[in-house]
Parts: structure tokens; C-alpha cells; sequence
């Protein structure tokens, strides 16, 4: 960030500041001192020398060394919170490549930014390969060029494949498997290319017009009013009163096609909807309908617990199955680190009685290495298709793994977001930094999973791969579902 874009960024937080001093004072513009950083930044470096199961899993120790050294003296003058959440430690976390360890701004930050419209640049993009295609514009009343689908070839001069390779160097994923940051800038570019280029009062865009000529024009920074940012702010609380009273629909679902060819199960967390009762009533229901065909959708599912990932695997699994391969920690606890990691005392207390040190010098979890779990007795007969994407991640990972290469098991889309080989979890706890309050979540064991893809690095492969389809965006179709019917249809 060069330093017009830092008074820019300034000004902007400044005004917005002026407006939010109900959020208990917290000030964005704050300025930490070089040392408070540095201590802040050496303590990341010492807990995770200390405690992450996998820190040189993917990045040799001479070169995550390097990376601690390349960081460190980013830190040459006083910053913001934002300033040094996402040019120091989000970019040093990267190159871990573990998917659980990612950044997490303070409390106080995230309870200031709640509910505001904050100045960004302007266009939402679906986001890849090499591809910017824009799908919503925050200037559209001011904007004529920028329709849904208008291809974008480059921002402020920089190519597309060149500014989307360098903003996953500050977002974590499992081993190489980016497709999961595809879908995080597809979801918010304006907030993912606001933190990592800061704000320009305008921005040289290049596109293609609809004659399929390039072209370059200057977009003003979204700036949104105080009317709209009051308006933005009621919407949200009133779709939040709706949202709570239909809740359990945003964890998970359950539909019948009126021709009763096939069901779809939605689910987009292992970690809530009370799961073990859906599974019962709908795999239940599946038997009583003699629904032949389900399709479970997992594409935005992140993961949750794995003992939930695991009764599903049971109702679909034909045969006994096993989790891990191995699943360890290098330390028993947490140790002299405690205070700064939240539920630190219990944290300790359950690592030390889950886990037992063996021959290798760590801590195992041996159960879940051990045990062999059995299919359900009335578990599902019929064909299963699961669709994938990038944000399936963690315990859906887990759950794909299990399921891939059953004679009646199908996973349609992308590669998942998760680790094929293994990634680390099963208990994640926040750091938090003392000086900035900036949170790191710290997995504390690594697990390999059992029958693994055989190279370390990639996410779960599809058996039918459906990439992005410009087409869809253009069209607002779900083309993975589309296709998953066709199977349907012509499947015996």
C-alpha cells in the first residue's frame, strides 16, 4: 500500500469513525507503535513454532523462517489494527497453506464495522482461473458500462492473472488447493482488494465491451451516504428478524421432487440444524418414498464437527470405515501460551485427556486412528450424488473422502476446498495478539485421513468436474444442479 493510498485509507475510516462513536469508542485509525507490533508479531511466531501441528508440513523451516524474517521488517513504522492484520500477519500465515490457520480481525474491529457500508471499490466479481466477470455494481446509478457478466482484464494496470495471484498470497487454504479463495473473492472482492490494495479516490479499469473490444475507463470509489448506510443498516436488522424465525433452513433442508426422481439434501454446516434427528427423519423418508436418487449439496458447506461429517457417512458408506490415519499433536498443551488463546484452560484439560504420547514422541488421538465405524442398518441403497466446490471444506472434506470410489456415490462439481491427504483441526481456538487484539485461529492437532488421495496438496477431486460457467453467470442457472439432473435422467 503506498503512502497516498494510507491517507486516503485514513480519511475515509476518519470520516466513518466521526459516525460510530456509539461502538464503544473504538477507533480504527489508531496507530500501534513499531515494538507493540513487533512484540505482537513475535509472540504469533513463537506460539506457532510452539503449538501448530503442521507449520512445516507444506513450507520447509528454513523457508517459513525466511518468511518470519521477510514480515517481521514489513514493520517499519507505526500501523493500524487493519494495516497490520493484513500486510504482515495475513500474508506470513499463508505460507503455512493450512486452511484452519487464518486471520481474524479484533472484536472490537468487528463489532465497529457491523452494519456499515464502508468505501470500496465498486464492482463485485465472480472470480476464475484467470477471469474477472463482474455481477453486481455499488455505483450502478452513476455506471452504464458495467452490466452483469462485462469481463474484466485489469485493475489500477495490473492483468487479472497477476492480481489474482497475488491476492492469495494473503488468504489461507489447505496445501495448494486455492479453489476455496476463488470463491472468497467471488463473494466480496470489494472487501478482499480494499484491505489488500487500500482505497484509490478513483480506479483505471480495463474491460471488454460488448463488441468485444478492450477498453479502458475510470471508476469513482464507492462511497456510499449516511441516508443509504441508515438504510443499509434497517434492512439488515429487519431480514435479520426473519432470518431468526426461519433459522434452521440456513443449516440445512430437505426436499422431495414432485416426480419423486430424486431428493436433495442441503447442507451447509456440520455444526448446527440438529443434525442427528434430520438425518434420521430424511433418510427415513427417502426409504418410505422410495426416492431412488439423492443429491447431497455440501457446496458451501465449511465443515463443523466431525462426528456429524461421520453419522452421514454412515447412512451412505456400505462398508466399515475409518476417519484417520493418524491424528496427533507435538504438545500435550498449550503450556506458558495459555493466556493468550480463548478457552485456554480447557483446551488443556481436554488435550490431556484425549491424546496419549507414543514411540514417535507425539500425542495421538488413538481412538479415531483405531476405530472402525459401521454403516447405518438401513443406510441409503441408492444413487448419491454429492455436488462440491471450493468453501466445502474440513469435515466435508472428510465426508467426500469417505464416500469417493462406492459404486453408487457420484461427486459432481469442483475440488473441494478441504485437504485431500489431511489438514489440521478437530479443536481450533483463537490467538489473540495482546498489543493489536488481532486473532489467529490455532488448530492443535493434524490428521491424516484414511485411504487418502495420493498426492498432499490438492482438495478432493470430482468424478464429473463442472467448472464455472460463464454462461450461468450471465443466465443466474445453476449449472452443477443442472447437470447432476441430466445424470439423474440418464442413469439406469
Amino acid at each position: 500500500m503506498c503512502k497516498s493510498q494510507r491517507y486516503l485509507c485514513l480519511i475515509y475510516l476518519l470520516f466513518f469513525y466521526s459516525c460510530a462513536v456509539s461502538k464503544k469508542n473504538y477507533n480504527p485509525t489508531k496507530k500501534y507503535a513499531p515494538e507493540a507490533l513487533q512484540k505482537d508479531f513475535v509472540l504469533l511466531q513463537k506460539i506457532l513454532e510452539a503449538k501448530h501441528p503442521a507449520l512445516y508440513w507444506y513450507t520447509p523451516k528454513e523457508k517459513m523462517d525466511a518468511y518470519f524474517d521477510k514480515f517481521y521488517n514489513v514493520i517499519k513504522d507505526s500501523m493500524t489494527e487493519q494495516e497490520f492484520a493484513w500486510l504482515v500477519v495475513a500474508p506470513t500465515i499463508d505460507k503455512i497453506h493450512c486452511g484452519h490457520t487464518t486471520m481474524r480481525m479484533s472484536n472490537a474491529y468487528s463489532k465497529w464495522a457491523k452494519g456499515k457500508l464502508i468505501p470500496s471499490f465498486p464492482l463485485y466479481m465472480k472470480v476464475w482461473n484467470d477471469t474477472l466477470a463482474v455481477y453486481a455494481n455499488l455505483n450502478q446509478k452513476k455506471d452504464s458500462v458495467f452490466k452483469r457478466g462485462t469481463l474484466v482484464t485489469a485493475i489500477n494496470g495490473i492483468p487479472n492473472k497477476l492480481l489474482i495471484k497475488y491476492m492469495f498470497e494473503f488468504l489461507a487454504e489447505d496445501g495448494f488447493s486455492n479453489n476455496i479463495n476463488y470463491y472468497r473473492l467471488s463473494a466480496n472482492f470489494p472487501y478482499y482488494h480494499k484491505n489488500i490494495f487500500g482505497y484509490s479516490k478513483n480506479y483505471e479499469v480495463d474491460y471488454i465491451d460488448s463488441l468485444g473490444k478492450e477498453q479502458k475507463i475510470i471508476i469513482p470509489l464507492f462511497v456510499p451516504l449516511k441516508d443509504s448506510q441508515k438504510k443499509d443498516i434497517a434492512i439488515k436488522t429487519k431480514n435479520k428478524k426473519i432470518k431468526r424465525s426461519d433459522r434452521i433452513l440456513k443449516y440445512r433442508s430437505f426436499t422431495i421432487d414432485s416426480t419423486k426422481a430424486f431428493a436433495i439434501m442441503q447442507l451447509n454446516t456440520f455444526s448446527d440444524g440438529h443434525l442427528r434427528k434430520f438425518f434420521r427423519k430424511s433418510f427415513k423418508k427417502l426409504k418410505t418414498e422410495n426416492i431412488k436418487n439423492v443429491i447431497i449439496d455440501i457446496r458451501t458447506n465449511g465443515g463443523g464437527r466431525v462426528g456429524m461429517s461421520t453419522l452421514l457417512t454412515k447412512y451412505i458408506s456400505n462398508k466399515t470405515f475409518k476417519i484417520a490415519d493418524t491424528l496427533s499433536t507435538h504438545a500435550r498443551g498449550l503450556g506458558k501460551y495459555t493466556k493468550y488463546i480463548k478457552g485456554g484452560f480447557f483446551n488443556n484439560v481436554q488435550m490431556f485427556f484425549m491424546a496419549k504420547k507414543t514411540a514417535d514422541g507425539k500425542y495421538h488421538i488413538r481412538r479415531l486412528e483405531k476405530h472402525y465405524f459401521r454403516p447405518k442398518k438401513n443406510n441409503y441403497k441408492g444413487n448419491v450424488f454429492v455436488l462440491t466446490s471450493g468453501p466445502t471444506f474440513s469435515a466435508s472434506s472428510i465426508f467426500c473422502n469417505a464416500i469417493k470410489g462406492q459404486q453408487n456415490c457420484t461427486l459432481v462439481g469442483e475440488e473441494t476446498g478441504g485437504g485431500w491427504y489431511g489438514n489440521s483441526g478437530i479443536m481450533i481456538p483463537d490467538i489473540t495478539l495482546p498489543n493489536t487484539s488481532v486473532r489467529v485461529r490455532l488448530p492443535l492437532y493434524l490428521l491424516v485421513q484414511a485411504n487418502h488421495g495420493q498426492t498432499k496438496g490438492t482438495g478432493v477431486l470430482p468424478d464429473v468436474l463442472v467448472p464455472t460457467s460463464y454462461d450461468a453467470i450471465l443466465k443466474g442457472y445453476d449449472k452443477k444442479m443442472q447437470v447432476v439432473k441430466n445424470l439423474i435422467i440418464n442413469t439406469p
